[in-house]
C-alpha cells in the first residue's frame, strides 16, 4: 500500500513544509488541492510550477494528484467547464502528477440530465488528457456519491483515461457496503480517499480509527500496491485537531489494516 495525504488537511502550508512532512512522516505522495487560496493552483507560472516539482523530487515525494474544483455535472455551458478542466489536466502534466481530481456538482438536476452531462464533458476532456498523459477520476461526491453512481458515468464515457475517485465518506453516507462499491468502482478506480468521522450527522474529521467509518472493510476489497490517501478535511473544519501531529498513527493504523490477513 502506497500512502498518500491531501493538502486539505494542512490549508496554506508551503510546498516545502508539505514535502518535509510527508517525507518525515513516511507518506509516498500528496494530494494536492488545487485551489487560489493554495500555492500550487493552475495560475502558477511555468517558472513557479518548475520550482514545486523541484521541491517534491528534492524531498523524494510523489505528487499522487492535482485535486480540482470542476463540477462536471453541473448546469450550463460546456466551455467554462472544458477550459477549467484543461487547466488542470495541463498542471498535473507540468507537476508529473498522474490524476486530476473532478466533482461531480449535479446539484437538484434530474440524474439522467447530470449522468450526460458529465460524461459529455469528461469524453470531450479525455483525448487531451490521454496525449497529456493524465488521468481524471471522477470523485463519490455531492450529486454521484455512490459507487454505482460515478461507475454509471465514468462507464458511459468508456476511456481509459477516465475513473472513478472513491472516497469511502461518501459511498458510506449513500449507504453501500464496501464490498458493493468496490465491485463497481473497480473497472475504473484510480485510487481511495479515506477519512473518519463521529457519525452521518457530525462529519468533523478526526483520527483515523477514532469514528464510524469502515476502513478495514474497505481496505480489505483493494490491491495491495495500490495508492490510499487521507483526506483530512481540516479546511472546512478550523476547530478540528491539526493534521501533523496525526499523521504518523495514521499511516500504522492504515498500514495494520491494510497488511495481509494471515
Amino acid at each position: 500500500m502506497k500512502l498518500a495525504f491531501s493538502t486539505l488537511g494542512v490549508p496554506g502550508m508551503p510546498v516545502a513544509d508539505v514535502v518535509q512532512l510527508a517525507a518525515g512522516q513516511g507518506y509516498q505522495g500528496v494530494e494536492l488541492r488545487a485551489h487560489p487560496e493554495e500555492p500550487v493552483h493552475p495560475g502558477l507560472g511555468s517558472a513557479e510550477r518548475a520550482a514545486v516539482v523541484e521541491e517534491f523530487d528534492r524531498g523524494g515525494v510523489e505528487i499522487l494528484t492535482v485535486a480540482g474544483y470542476v463540477k462536471v455535472a453541473a448546469a450550463g455551458e460546456d466551455e467554462p467547464v472544458l477550459a477549467e478542466l484543461a487547466g488542470l489536466v495541463e498542471l498535473a502534466r507540468d507537476l508529473g502528477a498522474r490524476y486530476v481530481r473532478v466533482f461531480p456538482g449535479g446539484g437538484d438536476q434530474d440524474p439522467a440530465e447530470s449522468d450526460a452531462i458529465a460524461a459529455r464533458r469528461l469524453g470531450a476532456a479525455a483525448p487531451h488528457a490521454a496525449d497529456l498523459g493524465v488521468r481524471i477520476l471522477l470523485e463519490t461526491h455531492d450529486s454521484h456519491r455512490g459507487g454505482a453512481d460515478v461507475a454509471r458515468v465514468v462507464g458511459t464515457v468508456g476511456h481509459g483515461q477516465i475513473g472513478a475517485l472513491w472516497d469511502v465518506m461518501h459511498t458510506w453516507l449513500a449507504g453501500e457496503e464496501p464490498a458493493a462499491s468496490h465491485a463497481v468502482l473497480a473497472p475504473h478506480l484510480g485510487y481511495v480517499q479515506v477519512k473518519d468521522v463521529a457519525s452521518a450527522e457530525d462529519t468533523t474529521p478526526l483520527a483515523l480509527g477514532a469514528g464510524v467509518l469502515p476502513l478495514r472493510e474497505c481496505l480489505d476489497t483493494l490491491d495491495q500496491d495500490g495508492w490510499v490517501c487521507w483526506e483530512y478535511e481540516k479546511r472546512w473544519y478550523p476547530e478540528a485537531a491539526g493534521l501533523p501531529e496525526l499523521l504518523a498513527a495514521g499511516r500504522e493504523h492504515l498500514l495494520r489494516l491494510g497488511s495481509p490477513k494471515q
